[in-house]
């Protein structure tokens, strides 16, 4: 009898520590001071590069693993790296981003593969209201000093996929050498802390 209570105590008590060594994952907040997005489109006669700002991001961390995250990206401070206010207004107009009407834009994070520092972010990319998945390669870092960085150096996004159609191939043959590819890249430095 005593072997059996001795037992049913030994199981309560490993249960009970196990249920308080479960780690929950923290939430770090971006910095978007420091943090940054820019962005290439090209066409069949040059690119354009830029910026577009963070506006405010989380990332779900349990112990030194991000697990998940959700950011939110201005689309109206989209800026062009020549300063071109035409091509600037142009991008937030309507047969591009449409900015008046949809402001931002969101990632969120559904899953991260991978061990150690490179993984592969599988998310909910949302533009101009439409939400399709994503996946890239990225490599994210958990600091000693309590932040947690991750840099993602090139993320094809399909334009036509949220209904940014204008000079694209796919949709008007006869465009020539106005065409304007379908994809284009971002690179993503993220900084945040607890």
């Amino acid at each position: 009898m005593k072997l059996k209570i001795s037992s049913i105590f030994l199981l309560v008590a490993v249960v009970s520590l196990s249920a308080f060594t479960t780690i929950k994952p923290v939430t770090y907040t971006v910095d978007a001071a420091k943090s940054t997005i820019t962005w290439i489109g090209k066409k069949v006669t040059g690119s354009h590069n830029g910026t577009v700002a963070l506006q405010s991001g989380t990332l779900a961390v349990n112990g030194k693993s991000v697990t998940g995250g959700t950011f939110v990206i201005d689309m109206t401070s989209i800026k062009d790296a020549d300063g071109s206010a035409k091509l600037e207004g142009h991008l937030k107009a309507d047969d591009f981003f449409g900015t008046a009407k949809f402001p931002t834009s969101t990632f969120v994070i559904t899953k991260v593969a991978g061990s150690g520092a490179n993984v592969t972010v599988t998310g909910n990319l949302t533009i101009k209201g439409i939400t399709k998945p994503l996946s890239f390669p990225a490599t994210v870092t958990v600091n000693a000093d309590g932040t947690a960085s991750a840099l993602a150096g090139k993320i094809i996004v399909d334009r036509t996929k949220y209904d940014i159609k204008y000079g694209s191939k796919s949709f008007f043959d006869s465009i020539g050498d106005k065409a304007i590819d379908d994809n284009f890249e971002l690179s993503v430095k993220l900084v945040a802390k607890k």
